[in-house]
């Protein structure tokens, strides 16, 4: 049997979703994060060294990394679903897109974030000045490279209904995750009609509502 093990508020509920996608069956053991810093909690390195989520066991084995872990999933229990045919410019499209998702779309993501949260981490004579160099970074930086990103995410769905072409993939599910942090904390879906009807069709999926159901409220931060 295949266990996921489920932190909430991270990566691991785009499994979850897959999961209920492909009808694996599938066991949870559940993490919570420390309320205060948002850190795994210890017993998830007793499963990985690094602690972190999402990760999964099977057969005796441990996979971690989302990525590694939906290609695994959709290549041994996906029966060709979820995943275009070899050789195809959407099979292409496919892996671009699997990769995608945390190589380039999540950094700017996560800087966002660090720079956000910085201020109020700061020691009290220090939070001004903090905040002060937190804004010019995002300004001048993290801004400009997220409006690049989302306006070829945009584009991209301008031209085809789903990442990898015309059918939903699990490339769908990996991009799920950045732009639902994209539009939590970034705004990227003010004036991409293209991006918020994408996040409208995915919130539609009986699949995707069962792994909510499962995982939990997430809040992608």
């Amino acid at each position: 049997m295949l266990t996921v093990h489920h932190l909430n508020n991270s990566r691991s509920q785009r499994v979850l979703w897959l999961l209920e996608e492909l009808g694996v069956p599938y066991e949870i053991k559940y993490y919570q994060r420390d309320p205060q810093t948002l850190s795994a909690p210890p017993e998830l390195k007793t499963i990985h060294p690094l602690g972190k989520s999402p990760v999964i066991t099977v057969d005796g084995g441990v996979l971690a990394e989302t990525g590694a872990i939906v290609d695994y999933i959709v290549a041994r229990y996906g029966k060709g679903r979820l995943i275009p045919p070899a050789n195809t410019p959407e099979r292409l499209a496919w892996n671009y897109w699997l990769h995608f998702a945390e190589g380039s779309a999540m950094p700017p993501l996560l800087l966002k974030l660090v720079f956000i949260a910085l201020p109020a981490r700061a020691p009290g004579l220090l939070r001004g000045l903090v905040k002060s160099i937190a804004g010019r970074a995002q300004a001048g930086y993290v801004d400009p490279q997220l409006k690049t990103l989302f306006d070829y995410l945009e584009e991209v769905l301008t031209r085809t209904e789903w990442f990898a072409g015309p059918e939903f993939t699990a490339a769908d599910i990996m991009m799920s995750y950045p732009l639902e942090a994209a539009a939590d904390r970034a705004g990227a879906l003010v004036g991409r009609p293209h991006l918020a009807a994408f996040l409208e069709k995915i919130h539609a999926r009986p699949a995707y509502k069962r792994a909510l159901e499962k995982g939990g409220p997430d809040a992608y931060a």
